[in-house]
């Protein structure tokens, strides 16, 4: 049943721990059948209790699911291995387009906006017992969505997207619960979830967001959340439209016990127009990070939403964290001010050759996504041995299985190292190496 490894441990935690260290280290792969709890209980010597007690935290973090008389099995994307974990690294002479980053000269220098904070910090300094929110970055985060629609709620600041979606779904939902997730999509939240203890349940899109009736397929079957990404979603590309938008508000509007959670990380990076789905449900969320337009090290995102849970994520922040750094905050907050970054020349320069390289793979015959932001999905039937040429041909990408759940095979290219003399050979080696376009490729 588990071949050469032998779980080991006394307590629930350290049995717990075995199991977990196993996993990470690919000694019990995914799928794999775990000993029923009183065999193993009886081969460590210890209470039936205490190996379900193990058994239970391994499901709370997302390690292990139990399926009745079937047993319990590792999970076959186990919290233990991060999708991250699944890359391609470039060896030398190899262009590396699949790291997900920025393009480095479209960010802007942060020395002035720095200097700025630093002077204030100089005359105000930061100290403890004062307000988490800087009132300046509060008062321009807040005029920034108004501008675009997002509902009034109280404003909160996180350290970037994923941050402030683990604390809205911690604050809102209990071990066990379903939240619906964009299939393909993000692959740091989709390890996020089950490691919550969440159920992550998978939910077709199309280049126009997420399909209406896989939301209501998913709300009807009990998802108690659902996280959709507005612009520049990861890996497609996808935007909500206005008329989809419209269809999701009228499906969210018969579920109004549902958890929204909506990521614009795509803010400052596209010239699409938000058009927000918050508001329609009794709980939501509404999360706008400085990664992608000002830089990812800035760790800043802002958060608002309906006034129970951003009350309960800022009273958990303050048992942590306490607060994101109000230098950062003061330094973003000059970066908006000052106009430092222009998001219609960001989007131009990443839809010049996002474009670009979608058209030239649709003249070689290949299907290809990217409406907004810095990705092209590019769907394949043999994702392993596309990424494998691909290679060899002196690209290397990121496979689809890290942002897949039931979606089918893919590969997901930055375009942010590209310049335009890159985009025919680049597509050249794609054609060749993604093969027969598979019966369904996306949504």
């Amino acid at each position: 049943m588990l071949g050469e490894y032998r779980i080991v441990g006394r307590r629930a935690s350290e049995i717990a721990a075995s199991v977990e260290r196993a996993v990470g280290a690919g000694e019990l792969e995914p799928g794999q059948i775990l000993p029923p709890m009183r065999e193993l209980a009886t081969q460590l010597g210890v209470n039936p209790n205490t190996v379900a007690s193990a058994y239970r935290t391994l499901r709370e973090r997302g390690v292990i699911e139990t399926a009745g008389r079937k047993g319990s099995r590792v999970r076959p994307r186990p919290a233990s291995t991060a999708r991250g974990s699944l890359r391609v690294d470039a060896p030398p002479g190899v262009r590396d387009l699949g790291d997900g980053n920025p393009d480095p000269a479209l960010l802007p220098p942060l020395h002035d906006a720095l200097a700025a904070a630093a002077r204030r910090h100089a005359q105000e300094p930061g100290l403890y017992g004062q307000v988490p929110v800087d009132p300046e970055f509060g008062r321009l985060a807040r005029a920034g969505m108004d501008a675009d629609g997002v509902p009034d709620g109280p404003i909160a600041v996180t350290s970037g997207s994923l941050d402030a979606i683990e604390r809205v779904l911690a604050a809102q939902l209990k071990p066990g619960d379903t939240v619906a997730v964009e299939d393909p999509g993000w692959g740091a939240l989709l390890d996020l979830v089950p490691a919550l203890g969440l159920k992550p349940v998978p939910m077709a899109l199309d280049d126009d967001g997420p399909l209406p009736a896989e939301v209501e397929r998913v709300l009807t079957a009990g998802a108690r959340a659902i996280v959709v990404t507005d612009r520049a979603q990861n890996p497609t590309g996808a935007v909500v439209s206005e008329a989809r938008a419209r269809e999701l508000r009228a499906v969210l509007a018969r579920f109004p016990r549902t958890l929204l959670i909506e990521d614009d990380h795509g803010h400052a990076i596209v010239d699409q127009p938000l058009y927000p789905l918050a508001g329609v449900t009794d709980s939501w969320a509404f999360v706008r990070s400085a990664a992608k337009g000002y830089g990812p090290d800035l760790r800043v995102a802002v958060l608002t939403g309906d006034s129970t849970t951003i009350d309960r994520v800022m009273g958990r922040q303050q048992l942590g964290a306490g607060w994101v750094s109000r230098l950062l905050q003061r330094a973003v907050a000059h970066l908006w001010a000052s106009g430092a970054v222009d998001p219609r020349t960001v989007a131009r320069s990443y839809g010049e050759r996002r474009d670009g390289l979608v058209q030239a793979l649709a003249r070689r015959g290949i299907a290809a996504h990217g409406r907004s932001g810095m990705h092209v999905w590019v769907p394949v039937s043999d994702e392993t041995g596309a990424v494998a040429r691909l290679l060899q041909a002196g690209w290397a990408v990121a496979p689809g299985a890290r942002f897949r759940l039931s979606a089918p095979p893919a590969v997901r290219i930055t375009v942010s190292e590209l310049s335009m003399d890159d985009i025919g050979p680049l597509a050249d080696a794609v054609a060749a190496a993604a093969g027969p376009a598979p019966a369904r490729s996306y949504g």
